[in-house]
């Protein structure tokens, strides 16, 4: 975390002084939008966090572990497909969840899965947004260019690392 921290920490800075270098109050207006944007995430912030929390407390490291450890073979990397689908939201809720199941015991091989499949297959919430927005063809053929990629992924870190 300490080097992500850093990095956001110089990206954001020199961002600063080049809107306060502009002269046209750039800056402030940044640190308001930055200030919003905060205050809106904060609930759903609070929430995965608290899920990733709950996670590790209330579901019985033996049950990912044998539903999703490294030794649930092609069973867990399909469950790690499954649970990757229905986790709503961007990176922010995403990540602290997947984390969290990790550190409880699921093998690589289904947590990958799992991160893929929730970067590609998108959950149920973003494939009806896909579908109304862009048509159900288009969402159709995507899937299918993508069907194979979260299990293959997910098979490929459970056998070469």
């Amino acid at each position: 975390m300490t080097f992500a921290f850093i990095v956001l920490a110089v990206l954001a800075s020199a961002a600063s002084i080049f809107a306060y270098t502009k002269g046209d109050g750039s800056h402030a207006r940044g640190f308001r939008i930055a200030g919003n944007t905060f205050f809106n995430m904060l609930p759903l912030l609070f929430m995965a966090f608290l899920l990733a929390g709950f996670i590790q407390v209330v579901i019985p490291p033996e049950l990912i572990r044998g539903w999703m450890g490294g030794e649930a073979g092609l069973r867990g990397i399909w469950v790690g497909c499954f649970v990757g689908v229905l986790i709503p939201g961007g990176p922010y809720i995403a990540f602290p969840i997947i984390a969290s199941i990790y550190n409880t015991g699921a093998g690589l091989g289904p947590v990958i899965a799992c991160i893929t499949a929730w970067a590609m297959w998108g959950s149920v919430t973003k494939t009806v947004f896909e579908i109304a927005l862009i048509g159900y063809w288009f969402t159709l053929l995507r899937l299918c260019l993508v069907l194979l990629f979260p299990p293959f992924a997910g098979i490929i870190a459970a056998v070469f690392f």
